[in-house]
């Protein structure tokens, strides 16, 4: 229990540095859809599923190779300039060349009068490569206060920002009041949206510079078996990432009515933000955990910890899924009415998200016994079935087929890890008690999707106390929680 308290205890750290400004920034959301159609949110929508994608390409696996090598050099200081290095030249090259062909790639993706989008998000995605390192420094190091207030920094400028082009702005001209173009141009537009993130990484990179502060020293043979170790992890990234941000890089393309795809876009990428709660989870638990599960790799009890993790990992998955679920009538209150037609993909991402955060813990096999091929395969197997189901589905069903190709392919890559993951490492996971789990949440989950109230205030009471029975049912079942509770 103690060290489940210290990863606990740091993913909560975590979280509080993405779960808080995450949800200053989600509450951007509201505004958004209240400003802008879907048609125009969906370009958002369209170009942040590309930055998806290119993220994993400019970190390419270096990340999970410094924290594997960090150990394993027993915090040889060369694996952080290396990997630094490494980072620092080809993100610049990447931003050089993608300024220079700005006009062609806008063109390319459809976007041919705004070839400054495609500049912004290139040097956004450029700088954000270049933090990666310094960020994963300050989590090897067990630094997630200094961690969270740079990660709370970025986003609080990004929402001051927004407010001020999107909401202040406006209002002055209406008011009569003259802003100079340099300051507010009204023909931009979402532009804004970027050009408040194109700041805000900005400002975050010039924080960073004093843990970048150290004398370079670039070793080529230790960044070639960095690169052996990361380049597979760079491939299952890729693959990863068309499992998640495929759906919305193709809905616009493959659904026949090209007039209403773009509105069609937008209410599915407004609708994914109602499953922020579970992403977040995930993001947060990955950053405290990844450093963790290397950390606890040689302990003896190591497989035994591992189990326990799982199981607390999915039992605060299905809350989240009953809590937002089950208060579905405030949370739809985040998005503007327009775009609630799309709010039953809700439960079926916030459960694909969920599956996962489960594979996300089952992959430690591979990395931990340095197969990480396995996690190419295992990412190619789970994009084949994204492709192929998107091309199956959108056209027949438009974005739901797009939620349905999530899940289907997170279970399927969820299920195929645990099966190969017992062959390399096997870990006895208490599978009885976590089905059981899967078993109460659903039941609770059917008993509110069955009993419907016209009044707001008793339903609302009456799903209290569904989550609070869930809340007791894990009480009852989890004999340490009771003895720390019944301790204090």
């Amino acid at each position: 229990m103690g060290k489940l308290k210290q990863l606990a205890g740091q993913t909560a750290i975590y979280g509080l540095s993405s779960i808080v400004p995450r949800l200053l920034n989600y509450l951007l959301v509201p505004l958004y859809t209240s400003v802008y159609p879907p048609s125009e949110y969906g370009i958002v929508t369209e170009l942040y599923a590309y930055l998806s994608f290119l993220s994993i390409i400019l970190t390419y696996g270096m990340e999970t190779g410094f924290f594997r090598f960090w150990q394993s050099e027993k915090g040889n200081p060369k694996v952080y300039t290396t990997t630094l290095i490494s980072l620092f030249i080809t993100s610049i090259t990447f931003i050089i060349f993608a300024i220079a062909f700005a006009k062609p790639t806008a063109v390319g993706l459809g976007y041919e009068h705004n070839p400054e989008y495609v500049i912004w998000l290139s040097i956004i995605i450029g700088f954000e490569a270049i933090t990666a390192i310094p960020f994963a420094l300050l989590r090897q190091q067990n630094r997630p206060v200094r961690f969270a207030t740079l990660k709370f920094i970025n986003i609080a400028i990004q929402v001051v920002l927004n407010l001020f082009f999107i909401m202040l702005c406006p209002f002055l001209l209406k008011k009569g009041y003259e802003l100079p173009t340099w300051l507010f141009n009204p023909s931009i537009g979402i532009g804004y949206i970027f050009i408040s993130n194109l700041v805000a990484i900005v400002v975050t990179l010039l924080m960073l510079i004093p843990t970048m502060l150290v004398k370079w020293s670039f070793d080529t043979k230790l960044w070639k078996r960095i690169m052996i170790y990361s380049l597979p992890l760079l491939v299952a990234g890729l693959a990863g990432m068309v499992n998640e941000t495929f759906d919305r890089v193709m809905l616009k393309r493959l659904l026949a009515d090209a007039s209403t795809a773009m509105d069609q876009l937008g209410i599915y990428g407004a609708n994914y933000k109602l499953a922020v709660l579970m992403t977040l989870f995930i993001q947060t638990f990955r950053f405290a955990a990844e450093p963790f599960f290397f950390s606890q790799a040689k302990e003896n009890n190591a497989k035994e910890l591992y189990a326990e993790v799982m199981k607390y990992f999915i039992i605060f998955g299905l809350f989240i899924f009953l809590g937002v679920m089950l208060y579905m009538d405030i949370v739809k209150g985040f998005i503007g009415k327009d775009y609630h037609s799309g709010l039953k993909v809700v439960p079926i991402l916030l459960l694909a998200n969920l599956f996962l955060g489960i594979f996300f813990n089952l992959s430690i096999w591979y990395k931990l016994t340095n197969k990480t091929m396995w996690g190419v395969y295992l990412a190619i197997f789970g994009a084949t079935i994204t492709i192929v189901l998107n091309f199956w589905l959108i056209p027949i069903i438009g974005y739901m087929g797009a939620a349905w190709a999530t899940l289907i392919c997170y279970f399927s890559i969820m299920v195929a890890s645990f099966f190969i993951g017992n062959h390399f490492y096997k870990v006895n996971y208490p599978l009885a008690r976590i089905g059981l789990y899967f078993l109460v949440a659903s039941v609770i989950f059917a008993l509110s999707q069955i009993i419907k109230i016209d009044s707001r205030a008793i339903s609302l009471s009456i799903n209290t106390i569904l989550l609070l029975s869930f809340i007791g049912f894990v009480y009852y079942m989890e004999p340490s929680l009771k003895q720390k509770f019944n301790k204090r």
